[in-house]
């Protein structure tokens, strides 16, 4: 009887292995094959946080790094129990606090420490916001709602001509991508392990008018940074090198993944630093663009970046939830901007308290309060003013 069993197990084994190789095979989807040895095989059933190194990556490259300069109250106090053990249950990495631009704590788990690549994933997405920025002030891109296909020509038919770099960085482009994380063939899969990240945007068609709904999609992001890649002539790896990393003083390279060998940078994810270096473009939009003196951004450009965009919700709603690749929410009464990636990272900004936090890690709690902040956001929150 067992091996009975054992026979029909394996010949069921067998052909689930069959159908999956013929499905990836006549999809052409060959993606799914790194995806799948990267998840599931792994013991996992998603990405990690730590697997850049499975991807081809360009460097980030940092000059002249300064530490931050450390606060009189320095890590003088603990984090609260119950955000300690929150911070642990859900595979925290990070905590970085910086107060009016001074270093008020920070805490490692799990062998991490403050010179830890991880991965960003869709805080990655901000990180192109600023650049459109940088771009704008350079003279490279001449206005927001210049057309996407000035830069793709993919983009002059199909309605797609209509869409602008407004468009991508609020998110509100039309196009019908497929945010899924559990769906296999949806973009982000597609992105994320595929080895084309233009021909995954190209697979969808325009679904409603742009400039009418947000709805958060990584396409947009990562369509984004293609075209500020063509109006720079650089890659993003360089030009976030020049424009940011160098002048925010970052102490260490960072790495961003690409599509494939001397390919294209996933726009929408995966620039992979630590928590000290992240946590410098909150302190350069607290500031409106400016550091240490120098206007990296323009004032404007920060300012219209962290207020709705002008458009509607998926419910019909105004728009009261993205600004130029930002999350916008409020927490105790308490106005605040922030990133955030898949497992747990975040850029935390409020501008009331001159607060910056970044958190870093391996899960997120994805349950929101009734302003729509993620628990975590929140924790972080109470946690900074419990201690400080």
């Amino acid at each position: 009887m067992l091996k009975k069993v054992f026979k029909y197990f394996f010949y069921f084994i067998l052909s689930l292995i069959v159908l999956i190789n013929l499905i990836i095979l006549f999809s052409g989807r060959f993606y799914l094959y790194k995806g799948i040895w990267n998840t599931y095989l792994s013991g996992r059933g998603g990405p990690s946080a730590t697997e850049y190194q499975i991807f081809k990556n360009r460097k980030v490259e940092a000059q002249n790094g300064a530490s931050l300069t450390q606060s009189k109250l320095y890590n003088t106090a603990k984090l609260p129990k119950e955000a300690d053990s929150l911070f642990e249950k859900f595979d925290a990495h990070a905590l970085v606090m910086v107060r009016n631009d001074s270093l008020l704590h920070e805490q490692y788990w799990d062998g991490f420490s403050d010179t830890s690549h991880t991965n960003s994933f869709s805080i990655a997405k901000t990180y192109c916001s600023i650049l459109l920025g940088c771009a704008l002030k350079d003279g490279y891109v001449k206005s927001l709602d210049q057309p996407v296909a000035d830069f793709i020509p993919e983009f002059k038919t199909k309605g797609k001509e209509k869409v602008t770099l407004r468009h991508l960085v609020t998110m509100t482009s039309g196009i019908g991508f497929d945010e899924s994380y559990v769906n296999p063939f949806a973009y982000p899969a597609e992105g994320y392990y595929g080895s084309d990240v233009l021909a995954a945007c190209n697979r969808y068609e325009m679904n409603e008018a742009p400039g009418q709904t947000f709805r958060y999609l990584s396409g947009n992001s990562a369509l984004l940074g293609i075209c500020i890649a063509k109006a720079t002539g650089k890659t993003l790896s360089q030009y976030l090198s020049d424009r940011l990393w160098k002048d925010l003083e970052c102490r260490q390279a960072a790495w961003w993944s690409l599509d494939k060998k001397d390919g294209q940078e996933k726009g929408f994810c995966c620039i992979n630093s630590n928590a000290t270096d992240f946590v410098r473009i909150g302190m350069l939009y607290l500031n409106y663009g400016k550091w240490k003196g120098k206007q990296i951004v323009d004032s404007d450009y920060v300012a219209n970046s962290i207020i709705p965009s002008d458009c509607k919700e998926g419910d019909g709603t105004p728009n009261k939830t993205y600004g130029y690749n930002w999350w916008l929410t409020e927490h105790a009464g308490l106005k605040i901007f922030y990133a955030r990636g898949i497992l747990g990272q975040y850029v935390i900004c409020v501008p009331s308290k001159n607060l910056v936090i970044v958190k870093l890690g391996r899960a997120r709690r994805p349950k929101t309060t009734s302003n729509h902040c993620p628990q975590d956001v929140a924790t972080c929150i109470d946690a900074v003013a419990k201690m400080y």
